[in-house]
């Protein structure tokens, strides 16, 4: 019996003294909190692993949640975005609520400035916390353009895309009329106002570089009478787009190929030729290749339309492009709106028209975060619960660099320098021709 009473008081004794370690933790963890959030204003509370606030309010509209210490010890030992977004896409750390506002917290860490002492005692106790051993990280790619970059990002599956995107399948901004229309509606807007300001006519021939799943190609053939050559380097899109050209019965006006840009036929020549949401992956050191080819294939007097996404402080090694580059596009750059232009005008181009889309793809994310959101279960089941956690986070960050004016989208129009150019004097035309779904159209 004296054995049992000794072995009960020895257990009782290490509950106690794990008790003692564990909220020793938390109020290590609440010290830090504290340290980092010194002076902040916003609206993110902080909840720790022992389920209390360190920081914010209840009802905040977002919640940031570490599941486990040693989220909160890297944080201030390593400093590294993509180390944290392990943890997040592990589940040891969450966000509840607005995911958005969690990017709120930047420019307040951007600004913290602490004395010698705050950083010694922040690092002190960071090491008071336990390590964790968590191991996840996904292979990289290199930087080519290729095939297998393109399919790390478009080939995780046609269905999971199917989920949160419209109808039409647009994998990029929309254009929004008024800020309360469908994502649907703006989607539509958006290819019809590409093709109005290409200035497309029965007859035409337009290049569709990165085609997607073949949206644009579709709509220009049957409301525009042109005969479209979409190029892609993704087979689930190549194999979606040439399907759904099928049974729209447009495939005497659309081919849709497997194809890089680079590998133009030399005779090939287009009337048009549009590049949307393809440019991010072009990278900066091939943009004279891009642009040069673009000029070859067309044809004179004919109209470019580039449509890409530009940041002014052009792609430098941070913790945030490491992260794009890791988890998103493995090949992604980003350059100035200057840059881009100087670069087209460098291969002879005259820039017509260009036109900042920034808060009409701020308003796409978000309808892009609440559908994958309210479809959460489905988008699991087609992938992981890690490539939802990825894909939530990477939308929701881009909506608040959109808002913030962090990054920008442009759609450049240019034609031949030199050249008459196919557009008339004002842009009167792209709004009084504005499409409706009563207009008649040119149909196939």
């Amino acid at each position: 019996m004296q054995k049992v009473v000794d072995q009960t008081n020895l257990n009782l004794g290490t509950a106690s003294s794990d008790a003692r370690h564990f909220s020793a933790q938390v109020d290590t963890g609440r010290a830090i909190v504290s340290l980092l959030l010194s002076g902040y204003t916003g609206e993110v509370a902080v909840q720790l692993w022992d389920g209390g606030l360190a920081a914010g309010d209840e009802d905040a509209a977002c919640r940031l949640v570490f599941h486990h210490p040693g989220a909160l010890r890297d944080l201030i030992l390593r400093r590294n975005l993509v180390r944290l977004t392990e943890f997040y896409l592990a589940g040891k750390i969450d966000v509840i609520g607005d995911m958005e506002g969690l990017f709120s917290l930047a420019p307040h860490l951007s600004a913290l400035k602490l004395s010698w002492r705050d950083k010694w005692q922040l690092f002190s106790l960071a090491l008071r916390l336990p390590a964790s051993r968590m191991r996840l990280a996904r292979k990289g790619l290199d930087h080519d353009n290729s095939h297998a970059t393109i399919a790390h990002h478009y080939d995780v599956g046609n269905a999971f895309y199917q989920l949160w995107l419209d109808p039409e399948m647009v994998y990029s901004c929309a254009y929004f009329l008024h800020r309360d229309e469908s994502l649907a509606e703006a989607q539509q807007n958006k290819l019809d106002y590409i093709c109005r300001k290409l200035r497309l006519a029965p007859g035409q021939t337009l290049l569709d570089i990165g085609c997607g799943w073949g949206a644009l190609a579709i709509w220009a053939a049957r409301y525009y009478g042109v005969r479209v050559h979409g190029i892609t380097l993704s087979e689930a899109q190549h194999h979606f787009a040439c399907q759904r050209v099928a049974e729209e019965g447009l495939s005497d006006q659309v081919l849709i190929e497997l194809l890089d840009y680079r590998d133009l036929p030399q005779d090939a020549q287009y009337d048009r030729v549009v590049s949307v949401g393809m440019f991010e992956h072009i990278g900066i050191r091939n943009f004279p290749t891009y642009f040069s080819q673009v000029k070859r294939v067309l044809k004179p007097g004919g109209l470019f339309l580039n449509h890409g996404i530009s940041n002014e402080a052009g792609w430098r090694r941070t913790p945030l492009t490491r992260f794009i580059n890791r988890y998103i596009f493995p090949d992604g750059e980003l350059t100035s709106i200057s840059h881009t232009s100087q670069a087209m005008e460098g291969a002879g181009f005259e820039l017509v028209d260009v036109e900042a889309l920034r808060r009409h793809y701020a308003l796409t994310l978000r309808h892009w975060v609440k559908a994958l959101v309210e479809k959460k279960q489905q988008a699991v089941s087609l992938t992981s619960e890690e490539s939802w956690r990825l894909w939530k986070l990477y939308m929701a960050g881009c909506a608040w660099f959109f808002d913030a004016g962090e990054i920008n989208v442009y759609q450049v129009l240019a034609g031949h320098a030199g050249q008459a150019i196919a557009t008339p004097l004002t842009r009167d035309d792209l709004y009084r021709n504005a499409w409706s779904r009563e207009a008649d159209h040119v149909r196939r």
